[in-house]
């Protein structure tokens, strides 16, 4: 049932522009997969989709492609550019806001960077914590964040 339901999804996402996890339950829905809020982000998670800018200025679902760095870096800037409002630090930990429902899509094109600093990100609906490996760390990666959103 994962199996066909995680594939269902991916036809999907490739199909439609759908912007929300709603969105997504409702089209789930037509095919004949009920599916709660719970299962449908894990297996959001799971299947590593991130939401991309539309031409309307809207952000829909999508599969990460394999990028140059530089295509990574310029979808990073974009997406920081766009969507983060603030940083916040504290010890070891970055706290990035964002404006509603981009936070994941932030943290993948973070993700995407491969910061041997960070060891990793947690997004929600409109916020990231970063965990930097050392407190020591945390003012560069800080400095790339700033030069991220300018």
């Amino acid at each position: 049932m994962k199996t066909r339901r995680q594939a269902l999804i991916l036809t999907i996402i490739r199909e439609k522009a759908i912007e929300t996890q709603e969105e997504l339950g409702k089209a789930l829905k037509e095919e004949g997969v009920k599916v709660t809020q719970a299962t449908l982000s894990r297996d959001i998670k799971e299947l590593g989709l991130i939401k991309i800018p539309t031409p309307a200025g809207h952000y829909r679902y999508s599969l990460p492609t394999d990028q140059s760095f530089s295509d990574v870096l310029e979808r990073a800037e974009l997406m920081f550019k766009n969507s983060v409002t603030s940083i916040d630090y504290s010890e070891n930990l970055i706290i990035i806001k964002t404006t509603t429902g981009t936070a994941q899509g932030v943290a993948a094109a973070l993700d995407d960077l491969d910061w041997k600093e960070v060891m990793g990100t947690i997004a929600g609906d409109d916020s990231i914590l970063v965990i930097v490996r050392k407190k020591q760390q945390v003012e560069k990666v800080l400095n790339g964040l700033y030069k991220l959103r300018r």
